[in-house]
């Protein structure tokens, strides 16, 4: 296992967490909401975030996949990976979002071309009102312009792992955000 740089630490993390929930508390405050999770990353962060919301809450889940010839894991460590640009929708929300308050939740706001196709989905939806809440941002990778509503810590352009964010599927467990060094 390569030796991991915290970037965030867990207590950091819990911080913020719950001053995100008291943001979103405030701002519906006395309506329900509907935690729209993007499959997998953002898991931990919404049920941590959903425990620090004073409302009604429901969740469920959505889930994409972005087209590409993604590199070995190791390559894409040493240069990254861009996809295409073109994503693809693996799992649609289950419930009725219609006339809904809905806060879509992602681990990463990285390129902005996931969460720019994932809030015309759920616009598609028809809510209330459509709230993007993200973990972490990361504006120097941005391709297309998509800010977010509630943002826990902006980042460095850095390849991070833990706290729901996975390399190969490796590392979400970890309870810190870590840099992942690019020759590992």
């Amino acid at each position: 296992m390569p030796q991991l740089k915290v970037l965030i630490s867990r207590e950091q993390i819990a911080q913020r967490v719950a001053e995100m929930g008291a943001e979103i508390t405030r701002d519906f405050s006395g309506e329900s909401v509907i935690f729209v999770g993007v499959l997998k990353g953002a898991s931990i962060f919404l049920s941590d975030l959903a425990r620090h919301v004073d409302l009604d809450a429901a969740f469920d889940f959505i889930g994409v996949a972005s087209y590409g010839n993604r590199p070995s894991p190791a390559q894409e460590l040493i240069s990254g990976w861009d996809s295409t640009g073109e994503v693809r929708l693996t799992k649609d929300v289950d419930q009725s979002m219609r006339d809904k308050n809905v806060i879509l939740v992602e681990d990463i706001l990285d390129t902005g071309l996931t969460l720019t196709y994932l809030t015309k989905v759920l616009l598609a939806h028809q809510p209330k009102a459509l709230r993007v809440a993200t973990l972490l941002d990361k504006p120097s990778r941005r391709k297309q312009p998509m800010e977010a509503n509630y943002v826990g810590f902006r980042i460095p352009d850095e390849f991070v792992v833990g706290y729901g964010l996975d390399y190969a599927e490796r590392y979400r467990n970890l309870p810190d955000i870590c840099v992942l060094p690019r020759q590992a």
